[in-house]
């Protein structure tokens, strides 16, 4: 067999698993839009929503990994969540599970021999149990406050052995479930920071306020400073400009090095800074993303913006330096 023809046969086989996990995620969404299971959906969010404690996700083998994943998205947006392993809740960690908490069951055929002592414990103590599964009339959707009937799907296995698109709508499943609390919480980009601070999703929900310089970090003058008074003020701060100030304190001009450039050669250095200032800096407000800060600089060609607030009162400032070392750029 040649090395062409087992490039074909591998493109044909990786063509063949997405159209077949496409398939089955058109049968989930058919699923999704009648009554059954968009019912039952809706059942499991108000009662997840409401509830006071966590959601304790749990499965085994695969449906364990998926479990993982659905608790790790539920705890990332905004909904107390954790996964536990039914083989290590049958020998003491069942007590993590409170009478506050809902309990979230993954398994596809209904009759994970693990998941028993769960769905026992769950009945004999009150605790709300959410199934997802495939067979609605399995020991697992017996034991249902809720029952998530998930719809029967051809596996991508060329064997239909191996869980692949069964896997797949599981997953997809869970992501559903989360965005609807997300939009059940009214959870926003901003909640979202507090839970991922760090990395490239941090760097991409931080606003200009998180890095901009405030209070005797922010170069101004008064009005009615001269030229040389800018000059030094502008000399003492490590932004290459200072800004001009009203007696209320707002933003009202800009004061650059490529001004004192144009015109210290040919002004009195005692001149009023208001002959010499540009009036209508650019500016933005503290709650700005830092994207977008950078594309305003990118655009209007400058390194530096002012930081004002509603009634243009200058309450920081912020360089382009500061937008890279945030992960910006």
């Amino acid at each position: 067999m040649t090395i062409q023809t087992i490039t074909t046969r591998q493109s044909t086989s990786a063509l063949r698993t997405v159209d077949t996990e496409l398939e089955a995620l058109r049968t989930l969404r058919q699923a999704l839009s009648e009554a059954e299971l968009g019912s039952a959906v809706d059942q499991a969010i108000q009662i997840i929503a409401a509830a006071t404690g966590r959601v304790i996700v749990t499965g085994m083998g695969k449906s364990g990994h998926i479990a993982r994943k659905i608790a790790a998205t539920m705890r990332s947006t905004g909904t107390s969540a954790l996964y536990l392993h039914p083989g290590e809740a049958s020998h003491g960690d069942l007590g993590v599970i409170t009478e506050q908490d809902v309990v979230l069951a993954i398994t596809w055929s209904g009759e994970t021999t693990e998941l028993k002592d769960i769905f026992y414990y769950c009945h004999h103590y009150g605790i709300k149990l959410i199934v997802a599964t495939s067979d609605s009339d399995s020991t697992a959707a017996r034991h249902a406050d809720v029952c998530l009937v998930m719809p029967q799907v051809r596996e991508a296995c060329p064997n239909a052995l191996a869980p692949t698109s069964s896997t797949t709508v599981q997953l997809v499943l869970g992501d559903v479930l989360a965005v609807a609390l997300i939009e059940a919480r009214g959870f926003t980009s901003s909640d979202f920071r507090v839970f991922h601070p760090g990395g490239s999703l941090g760097a991409q929900l931080a606003t200009v306020a998180d890095v901009m310089g405030t209070d005797d970090a922010v170069p101004r003058v008064a009005g009615d400073a001269s030229l040389t008074g800018a000059t030094l003020e502008m000399s003492r701060k490590r932004y290459g400009c200072t800004a001009i100030v009203d007696s209320r304190g707002r933003l009202v001009g800009a004061f650059t090095d490529g001004d004192l450039r144009r015109c210290i050669a040919t002004h009195d250095l005692t001149d009023p800074i208001g002959l010499h200032m540009s009036p209508r800096p650019v500016t933005v407000t503290a709650d700005v993303l830092l994207s977008e800060a950078l594309q305003i600089m990118n655009g209007n060609a400058v390194s530096v913006l002012f930081v004002v607030d509603r009634a243009d009162v200058l309450v920081g400032i912020i360089h382009m330096h500061d937008i890279v070392r945030a992960g910006i750029g």
